[in-house]
Formats: structure tokens, C-alpha cells, sequence
């Protein structure tokens, strides 16, 4: 989960440009409850950001969660104890740079960028100049916004944390979802034998991205450890770490990208922790991490992405009014990949 930015006036003064955007004045249960489509006066930025024209955005779980305020943790960590500090919600983007600040060097208005940004379900949007990096040529617009957090939490998970190597046995769980359709190709790409689990319905779409075997977790225990694996990547996920350790092989390596159930406190996260904890005292790697934003990130996966090793699993784009629809078909568990909305 992303630490929250420093809230932006919103108020249309005398002469400031307006923009349409997704607005979010309180937490909801439902994403019809809580965000609109309003006229909003179009953010400034500071000496060391860049406002991009923004021409897609992806939407991803932290915007699930953003949008109920639970787990209440997060409230705590700054997003907003009654309401969200940011009333634009969004945060990766692909778009064109509009205006630099002046302490941007190596950007340009007009330059095609993708990243992470504040309030990218909008017509404009600010981000520092180092969460930004060209596009990948080889893509559209919607497509790279599918990328900036995704894509480079599943290299993390894999390239940092699990430090996969040629020839392991990696098991991704949410092999379909934004961040496993990510995590299955780079896998795939630094050797590994890949096995993907999924829900009943997606099967196909892991074993098109290039995994091994798909397992179907709604039909078997894919932890019963039948099959030991040097790596798992848990992505979202709510098994006991008990029953993740069972499949690992005794040196292995499990790391956790994310959590969901738990308390209404801490959610997943409460998981994560205990992980990190038990780690010291067994054989297994147990982690769990927060992704970061970073530059060199953004160049490898785009990297990967125009030499053909990565490629977008894009499942639906909406269109800026119906980023309630959007919201809503990711929290009920249709996604097949990513979801994006086209502005």
C-alpha cells in the first residue's frame, strides 16, 4: 500500500483550469456509493513534478481498499481518518507530459510517459518526475497504464525477494489477477518452471501467458503438498502461512505481495506480519512487502515489454464516467488481468 500524499486544494479559483475527474469525499462500501464524476479545478504542481495529460489509468486493489477505508490501518498511516486526504483516487497512469516543474531534467511536454502519479482517474494528474518513465513504444496507452504498480511489484517479488533462479519450481497464486499475470511471464522469463493457480474460468488465460501447469484452487488444495516448490509467490491471497509452508520445499522461499479477509484493523496485513516473524526461527524464507515506486523499475519492465517478453493481460477498459463500473467488476473477482479506464 502506497503512503498517502499531502492533500491538493480543489476549489475552482478565479482563472484556474478545470478538468473532469473521479471524486471521493468519504469511504463506502460500494464504489456507486462513493465516486463521481464532477468539474474540479486542475492540480498544481511543485518545482520537481511533471502534470501529465493523462490518457489511462489502471485500477488495482489499493483502490478497492481506498474506496472502504478498511483496513482501518491505512487510515491510520495518513490516507484520511474520516475521508480520503486525496479526493482523486488513482495511481498508475500513462499519458503525455503536459507542463514540468523547474527542477525536471529529462522530460519534455509532449513526451509519452507511464508511472505512478496523485489521482490518475482524471483528465491531469502530478507526479514526481522519478515515478515517471517513457512509455514502452511498443504499447498503447491503456496497455502501459496496466503496468506502473503491477509489473513492477511481481519483478520485486521475484527478482528481489524470492531471487529466482533458472531451472526453480515457482508457484504464483492469483496467477490471473493484475499482479500474477505480471509474475507468471517474468517468471517464465528468468527460467523458472512456472506453475500458475487460479479460480475456475481464468485457467485458460494463465496457461496462454506461457505457465507450465495451471492448477484450479477452487477444485484442489493446492497446498496439500502433493508438489513442493522453491518459491511461492502468494499474491492476495488468505491461506494459513501453515499451509503455504507445506508446499515449500524445505529451503524455500515464500513471499507474500499482499493479503485480503483478516480484521477489520489490520486486514491482511496481520498475516504479513506473522511471516515476517516465524521467518528467523525455520528453515523456509518467509517474507511480505510493500512495493516501491522506483525509476529503474519502470525501464526494466518497459524494457521487457518492447523486447516482447512481457506483454499486458488487458481484460476491460472503461471509460472516465464508469470508473464505478470499473471498481466494481475488479472488487467482485471478474478481472482476467488488468482493468483500466480510458480518459
Amino acid at each position: 500500500m502506497k503512503a498517502a500524499a499531502r492533500p491538493r486544494p480543489e476549489s475552482a479559483a478565479a482563472g484556474q483550469v478545470m478538468m473532469q475527474a473521479i471524486v471521493q469525499r468519504r469511504y463506502g462500501a460500494t464504489p456507486e456509493d462513493v465516486l463521481r464524476l464532477e468539474q474540479i479545478a486542475r492540480p498544481a504542481m511543485d518545482d520537481d513534478e511533471v502534470l501529465v495529460r493523462v490518457r489511462a489509468a489502471g485500477v488495482d486493489r489499493g483502490t478497492v481498499h481506498l474506496m472502504t477505508g478498511t483496513p482501518y490501518l491505512m487510515r491510520i498511516l495518513g490516507f484520511g481518518l474520516r475521508a480520503p486526504k486525496n479526493a482523486v483516487p488513482g495511481w498508475a497512469v500513462a499519458g503525455t507530459v503536459e507542463a514540468v516543474g523547474k527542477k525536471v531534467t529529462g522530460l519534455e511536454p509532449g513526451d509519452e510517459v507511464f508511472g505512478t502519479c496523485r489521482g490518475s482517474f482524471a483528465q491531469y494528474a502530478v507526479a514526481k518526475a522519478g515515478w515517471l518513465a517513457p512509455k514502452p513504444a511498443s504499447l498503447t496507452f491503456e496497455q502501459a497504464a496496466a503496468m506502473p504498480g503491477s509489473a513492477t511489484t511481481a519483478l520485486q517479488a521475484l527478482r528481489d525477494k524470492a531471487e529466482v533462479r533458472p531451472g526453480q519450481h515457482v508457484l504464483i497464486i492469483g496467477a490471473s489477477g493484475g499482479v500474477g499475470t505480471f509474475a507468471v511471464q517474468l517468471a517464465k522469463a528468468f527460467g523458472a518452471e512456472v506453475t500458475g493457480a487460479c479460480r475456475t474460468g481464468k485457467t485458460d488465460l494463465v496457461r496462454a501467458l506461457g505457465a507450465d501447469h495451471v492448477l484450479d484452487y477452487t477444485r484442489e488444495d493446492i497446498t496439500a503438498g502433493r508438489h513442493r516448490y522453491d518459491v511461492i509467490i502468494d499474491i492476495g491471497g488468505n491461506r494459513p502461512l501453515a499451509h503455504l509452508r507445506r508446499a515449500l520445499t524445505p529451503k524455500g522461499t515464500l513471499v507474500i505481495t499482499g493479503g485480503e479477509d483478516g480484521d477489520a484493523l489490520l486486514g491482511g496485513i496481520g498475516r504479513n506480519l506473522r511471516a515476517q516473524l516465524l521467518s528467523p526461527f525455520v528453515s523456509q524464507k518467509l517474507t511480505a512487502f510493500i512495493a516501491r515506486q522506483r525509476r529503474a523499475d519502470l525501464v526494466t519492465v518497459r524494457d521487457m515489454a518492447d523486447s516482447g517478453a512481457v506483454t499486458p493481460a488487458l481484460d476491460r477498459s472503461f471509460p472516465l464516467g464508469q470508473a464505478a463500473a470499473a471498481v466494481r467488476y475488479l472488487a467482485d473477482g471478474h478481472a482476467r488481468g488488468k482493468v483500466v479506464i480510458g480518459i
